[in-house]
């Protein structure tokens, strides 16, 4: 199953810095396992943002919420979830 994600992220300025980086090290750790598996397809930066859209290619809704739940940063989040299906005139 295909899905298009939005992850807008809010860090709270107040956020003590070490643990700040170190949320982000597990964040790029945890999401770089994803890709290489596979599920975890396709991740672009939003231009000026601290947000990204991603292409997730999973077995279930209940493996995505998975998933985004897992994220380090998710709890700082606004996730908004697309799921995808074939377009007729995809060649």
């Amino acid at each position: 199953m295909l899905f298009e994600v939005r992850m807008d992220v809010r860090i709270p300025v107040d956020l003590d810095p070490a643990v700040r980086q170190a949320t982000i090290a597990r964040e790029k750790a945890y999401s770089q396992e994803l890709q290489r598996a596979g599920e975890w397809k396709h991740i672009w930066r939003i231009v000026g943002k601290y947000s990204n859209i991603s292409i997730f290619d999973v077995e279930s809704t209940d493996r995505l919420h998975e998933i985004l739940w897992g994220l380090p940063l998710f709890e700082y989040m606004d996730v908004d979830v697309t799921p995808l299906a074939q377009h007729p005139s995809a060649i």
